[in-house]
């Protein structure tokens, strides 16, 4: 390491000119001068204390004086810069020390070629962070000379460098002449020891080579304030630096303006013009950067620039040796004289000077101490939070090993941040101080988090420096006792987590995933009872971020927090706290079991050491619009806990609130928050929070399985859900329902209805959606409740607007909705009057909502009760399509699969149309099977077609691209009639007598050998046979046993009275054959054989359909009879215009007919 300095010395002496070589062998023949004198007064001072029995007095040391260096000041030309540049750094021997937030086996020492306000540097940092450079390299550099200067520098900024530092020179100097030594030792010995005045301090400029440019006197500017040195002006804007980076040329420019160079196709130094090898630029120069601050602030407090002038005639007159003087604007000047206030200037002259780390270790321990006895002496905080103070502790943080000792500077930092925030923003000048600060938080000193909070990065900053996960880790562990930092560090992370949570970004949603999936949610609902009213705060606030964006944590959240503590200062916190705990307990009462919601209700009712309901409505009379709907719900649930029958001020403000916020257009925000609250307050709820207000009116308008529907998959669940097994919350929700709806309904004789009424004309949808549903309800609830006359007033508010939804509205919710409400008014005599007007647009609408609601047959029914026109128009159909397939012979089968409408003929052909708004357009046609195809049939789930054929064969067939594909093929060694299918047989009619049953494994018997059946139905594993005989046996597949529906004919000479058709729904079994006697259709019921009707049709039936109210009859004649399944009463018949025989029909969705004919014709009939 010597060779490399004495290489570097000379590198620096090759560069001087000859009248600067020649000054600087004066410098150092006056020093060593200085030595050897300083070296002869102690020696003499030695041999009189050896010889004398009392003290004496040490003699001052004598330093050279600027007597002089005027004239040179005056008369030097600016030299050439020397050395490196600042941005540069020159490699140390390994160190056997790395600093505890280090990545990796990094631990290579360095030096760097720069100062940082006076800072040493005691191990290399990664490149991440700024490096601090030791004052030693000035040592190493400059000439004896340079001394003085390198005084004023100090002084500039603001450090305590002892008057030893200045003498401790290096041994390696060249030797001074002997006549200028002599000379220099008769000058000092003339001059008396104790009279050594303080000389003035010149004020010097550091340049980018660390050599100390004179400057001329002439050359001053009239301000106050200093020029920028030159090396902290970028070449190319000639502004100070910003983003200093230097490249590989050792030149350095502001980032955004090389940038641009580059960007403009140059690939070289702008001033050196040497190439450069690649346009990728270096992380910032951050000990350039730290420079330039430091001088911003020095320059910034400064009162006045010191005078670059010589000194006056009277300092000339003083003597060569002065004492030096530590400089003014030190921190250790700064700090008032006296037992802990001068410890406390020793401890931070020697962490912000010394080079050796111990020592500054050391330093800080001392600093601690005297930080705790002195209780925050208001003299000592301003002096330990000067920057060069803050940027030794980050020093310490950079570069120690000692876990204690790292703890101890947090603790410091964290003190010094929250009292004076020039601390925070001397650490958060640099990124790379807080990203040190991270990298010892995520090592697992906790306590730096407390720092981090106090720096306040942004939500963005702390994503970027991935501080989740260590958030978390601290929240999850126990809360640790020892720690003395000014915040718990738990308390901190919560600060800092509920700082991410609060932006509107997806980002902050996958963090609540990660806090709810690892169970930190628990630890942060035991910050609810927290000391500080900040972390509670903060704790509500992740708390309802997590129910929004996972509201089935809420039960854990209900069942662990508790109320009474943030209940008590409900009255003490500000507005905006205030509110986060009104939305607090307004989204924790969203559970699915209505009992515990009371529960909860009763206990924030109750909690507190005052009345929460008071509070509530007087902080209801000062919130702004906004959050008026929320207070206002959550007090009006706490008001109907009691008799809702009873007057109550409370709920006379809440509903208040809640109009007014309806009756403001200008607030739309205000409007739907007030309606959605009014929607929720009907108390049944998901497991997630969703309300089921809406889901819960569809179910009471009988909503059928499979209907299309835009609600969610957990309401479709609620209306499908028939089980008792909540029976009793069932009936508590029911009586909340009823007390909440009475409360709303009877405010001031139905004022709300006019509200809602005035949100059915709004153009916005959400808006819209809401008053629809919380009017809807309300109406509903009235129809239940005792008649007040309430009903009136709601019927006079919004029955006309239920009429126009009900018209006009595209969504088919929304119409059920109005369905809903125009039932619960039309069984009054005075609300059927006021819907004589509309009752034929009202049934032509409640016929398309009879497919998805069974509530539109009932009210159908009630209007046409008695009006044989009406119950005739209401099942009136229409000829949607027919086309001509007579050239592939009769249609034998057709049936429905997966959108598709499938026919197949006698001539094998299988064909594939269309089945929507346009039915029957012909898409694909297949011939697979040689001979007619007799029967179609889907499997019951809906995934496979099989086909049946006269040519022996089964086909299985699958759906792709609207086409259908062949799968498989199974022989069957006999023809096929009226095949049924299951999932792992198939049973079919053989040319003999009974039915085969077909294994798909390759099996098969025959079952009912004695009879000849005529026709199958295969229902939930029971085989109905339809025989020619007129009789109906029922099989059980799995038992084998079989059960006799009807017996039969058995007289000889009768006439033929075969079974042609049977069709099995909803327990019921229809069966189709002649007149003969009385009835052409039987009805059974399958579970005892009773006979539960019949249809007295005078036509020999073929074949049948039924949908869910009708009965359609195949006659041999061409004609179609509808039937009425209720009533079972004829209501219309189909012509098919030709005198043909009807062989096949399907009905799909309860809207179309389809039918083929032995004339090769395929009809399409629907619902007009």
């Amino acid at each position: 390491m010597e060779d490399g300095r004495q290489a570097d010395a000379m590198t620096v002496l090759s560069r001087m000119s000859g009248g600067q070589a020649v000054e600087l062998r004066g410098l150092e023949r006056t020093y060593e001068g200085v030595m050897d004198e300083n070296t002869r007064v102690y020696a003499e001072h030695l041999k009189d204390l050896l010889r004398s029995d009392v003290a004496i007095k040490p003699p001052e040391l004598i330093f050279p004086s600027v007597t002089g260096a005027e004239d040179h000041i005056g008369e030097t030309k600016d030299a050439e810069n020397v050395g490196d540049d600042i941005g540069s750094t020159n490699l140390l021997p390994i160190s056997s020390r790395q600093p505890m937030w280090s990545e990796g086996d990094q631990s290579t020492e360095f030096s760097a070629g720069g100062i940082n306000n006076g800072q040493c540097s005691y191990s290399r940092a990664p490149s991440l962070y700024p490096q601090r450079v030791s004052p030693d390299l000035f040592r190493k550099q400059l000439s004896n000379r340079n001394a003085d200067y390198r005084t004023n520098f100090i002084s500039d900024h603001g450090q305590a460098f002892s008057s030893a530092e200045i003498s401790d020179e290096s041994s390696s100097e060249p030797e001074p002449e002997p006549d200028m030594e002599e000379r220099g030792r008769k000058k000092a010995i003339s001059q008396p020891k104790n009279k050594y005045p303080r000389q003035k301090q010149a004020s010097v400029v550091l340049s980018s080579s660390i050599d100390l440019q004179l400057v001329d006197e002439d050359k001053l500017l009239p301000s106050s304030m200093q020029p920028p040195p030159k090396d902290f002006v970028c070449p190319i804007t000639s502004n100070l630096f910003d983003d200093p980076v230097t490249l590989e040329t050792g030149q350095t420019y502001e980032r955004r303006a090389i940038q641009e160079w580059l960007e403009r196709g140059n690939m070289s130094c702008p001033i050196t013009r040497q190439k450069l090898y690649s346009s990728k630029l270096p992380k910032t120069n951050y000990v350039l950067k730290r420079l330039i601050t430091s001088w911003r602030e020095e320059n910034a407090y400064s009162s006045a620039t010191p005078s670059l002038r010589s000194p006056s005639s009277e300092t000339t007159t003083q003597p060569i040796l002065s004492k030096r003087s530590p400089s003014p604007t030190s921190v250790i000047t700064q700090a008032c004289d006296g037992g802990a206030v001068g410890d406390l200037r020793l401890a931070i002259t020697t962490l912000c000077t010394s080079e050796v780390l111990n020592e500054a270790e050391m330093a800080v321990v001392q600093i601690e101490r005297l930080w705790r006895r002195s209780s925050v002496d208001p003299e000592i905080l301003p002096s330990l939070s000067k920057p060069a103070v803050v940027n030794g502790f980050m020093e310490i943080l950079f570069n120690s090993i000692d876990e204690q000792i790292l703890r101890t500077v947090l603790f410091l930092l964290s003190e010094l941040a929250l009292r004076d925030k020039l601390v925070v923003e001397a650490l958060t000048r640099v990124d790379s101080d807080v990203d040190c600060l991270v990298a010892l938080f995520k090592k697992g000193l906790t306590e730096a988090v407390v720092l981090i909070y106090l720096a306040r990065p942004s939500w963005e900053r702390l994503l970027e420096m991935d501080m989740v996960d260590a958030l978390l880790t601290v929240m999850k562990r126990k809360e640790d006792d020892s720690s003395e930092t000014c915040l718990k560090p738990k308390t901190a992370s919560i600060l800092l987590l509920q700082q991410i949570l609060a932006s509107d970004n997806k980002i902050p949603s996958e963090v609540v995933d990660v806090l709810i999936s690892e169970g930190v949610v628990g630890s942060i609902i035991r910050s609810l009872s927290g000391d500080s009213e900040e972390e509670r705060i903060a704790a509500i606030r992740i708390i309802v971020r997590c129910m929004e964006v996972d509201g089935n944590c809420r039960k854990m959240i209900a069942g662990k927090a508790g109320f009474e503590t943030f209940l008590e200062n409900f009255t003490t916190v500000d507005d905006v706290e205030r509110f986060e705990i009104v939305r607090f307990l307004f989204e924790l009462v969203k559970l699915d079991r209505r009992t515990y919601n009371e529960r909860i209700l009763h206990s924030i009712k109750d909690g507190g050491k005052f009345s929460t309901m008071h509070a509530l409505a007087v902080y209801l009379q000062t919130a702004v619009q906004d959050q008026s709907p929320i207070i206002a719900g959550l007090l009006l649930q706490l008001d109907v806990l009691v008799e809702p029958r009873k007057a109550s001020i409370y709920r006379e403000e809440a509903i208040d609130a809640l109009v007014s916020c309806l009756r403001n257009p200008d607030l739309h925000n205000s409007q739907l928050l007030a309606a959605e609250t009014i929607v929720s307050l009907q108390g049944r709820f998901s497991s997630s929070g969703e309300s089921f207000t809406r889901a819960s009116l569809l179910k009471r308008a009988g909503l059928k399985k499979g209907s299309r529907t835009l609600l969610g998959s957990d309401q479709i669940d609620y209306i499908h859900d028939n089980s008792e097994d909540h029976s009793e919350e069932e009936k508590s929700a029911d009586e909340w329902e009823r007390k909440m709806a009475y409360a709303l309904a009877s405010h001031e004789f139905g004022l709300l209805f006019e509200a809602l009424a005035e949100g059915l004309k709004s153009e916005q949808r959400e808006y819209f959606s809401a008053c629809l549903v919380s009017a809807s309800w309300l109406t509903y609830m009235l129809s239940i409740l005792p008649d007040t006359g309430l009903r009136g007033a709601a019927r006079v508010c919004l029955l006309k607007h239920f009429i126009s939804v009900l018209k006009s509205a595209k969504d088919t919710d929304d119409k059920a909705l109005a369905m809903l409400a125009i039932n619960s008014v039309m069984h009054d005599p005075e609300g059927m009057h006021d819907l004589t007007s509309h009752i034929k647009d009202i049934i032509k609408i409640l016929r398309e909502l009879k497919k998805s609601y069974i509530l539109a047959n009932e009210m159908l029914k009630h209007l046409c009760h008695g009006k044989e026109s009406c119950m005739l128009e209401m099942w009136n159909h229409q000829l949607l399509a027919q086309v001509d397939c007579s050239f592939h012979g009769e249609v034998l089968s057709i049936t429905y699969f997966r959108g598709r409408i499938i026919s197949g003929h006698s001539d094998g052909t299988i064909k594939v149309w269309s089945c929507g708004d346009k039915p029957l357009h012909q898409i694909q046609e297949t011939r697979e099977h040689t001979k007619a195809v007799t029967s179609l049939a889907v499997l019951q789930s809906g995934k496979k077609l099989f086909s049946g054929s006269v040519d022996k064969s089964v086909r299985v067939w699958s759906l792709h691209d609207g086409q259908i594909n062949c799968m498989e093929y199974h022989d069957t060694k006999d023809q096929i009639h009226n095949l049924n299918v299951a999932s792992n047989m198939a049973c079919f009619i053989p040319q003999g007598a009974g039915v085969k049953v077909l294994s798909w494994n390759g099996g098969s018997k025959i079952l009912n050998p004695n009879k000849n059946v005529k026709c199958l139905s295969l229902v939930q594993g029971k085989l109905y046979c339809g025989c020619t005989d007129n009789s109906i046996q029922e099989i059980d597949l799995a038992t084998g046993t079989a059960g006799t529906i009807q017996i039969g004919s058995k007289k000889l000479l009768a006439k033929a009275n075969p079974i042609y058709s049977l069709q099995v729904q909803d327990g019921l079994l229809y069966s189709a054959s002649t007149p003969l006697d009385g009835a052409a259709i039987k009805i059974w019921n399958t579970s005892n054989y009773s006979q539960k009707g019949s249809l007295p049709s005078s036509l020999e039936v073929r074949c049948m359909a039924i949908s869910t109210e009708l009965i359609y009859l195949g006659s041999k004649i061409g004609a179609v009879e509808i039937w009425s399944k209720d009533k079972l009463t004829k209501v219309g018949t189909l012509q098919t215009g030709g005198n043909c025989r009807i062989r096949c029909m399907t009905i799909i969705s309860d809207e179309l007919l389809v039918i083929g004919t032995t004339d090769g014709k395929i009809l399409a009939w629907g619902l007009s």
